[in-house]
């Protein structure tokens, strides 16, 4: 898995593509796509250290304020007392991609190919106790959602992939609870 360090609005973040996230208020339309500084570029093989080694992109999704902070001014014995909040500014942002090559398939695509079933073919199944197909890149509410469908074969190879390689716990647990599913309906 690819993933970067960037620079926005004077802070670090650690991103991976298709992530959203909030950061502080950017000075960009809705919909705009910039980007950001990259400082380090890592996963598939050595990291990249130097700036500007990779180039990360991404785009605006919207405007939104941070959590209500109160805060109280108090003195004993004199009467007084003040109250004042803030709620910071916030621009939620979505990585399109890392390194210059496509992001993968939108939400739009992946949509429009669960409204559309296709059968599967005898060149499609895979064998018995196999990972599933694209396990791999899959995030882990692709796997929550697709865990239900597969055979306990199939959950099983699964958690044992995630437990040598990925180590997700949310992956972890998603399995977990398809595995005690499959196991009560039989």
């Amino acid at each position: 898995m690819t993933y970067a360090i960037i620079k926005v609005a004077g802070k670090q973040y650690r991103v991976r593509e298709g992530e959203r996230l909030l950061v502080d208020r950017l000075h960009e339309d809705e919909g705009a796509t910039f980007a950001p500084t990259v400082l380090l570029v890592g996963g598939d093989g050595a990291p990249q250290l130097e700036p500007g080694a990779g180039v990360v992109t991404a785009k605006v999704l919207g405007e939104a304020k941070g959590p209500k902070i109160r805060i109280g001014k108090y003195k004993k014995r004199t009467g007084y007392r003040r109250h004042t909040g803030f709620r910071a500014s916030l621009t939620q942002i979505q990585i399109e991609s890392i390194g210059g090559k496509p992001a993968r398939a939108s939400s739009k695509a992946k949509t429009e190919s669960k409204t559309a079933p296709v059968e599967p073919t005898a060149e499609d199944a895979a064998p018995a106790g196999a990972l599933p197909a694209g396990y791999a890149d899959m995030t882990i509410v692709d796997i929550k959602g697709a865990a239900a469908e597969w055979d306990a074969a199939a959950i099983a190879a699964a958690v044992d992939y995630e437990r040598a390689h990925g180590k997700r716990k949310g992956a972890l647990a998603a399995l977990e609870a398809a595995q005690a599913n499959v196991g009560g309906e039989s």
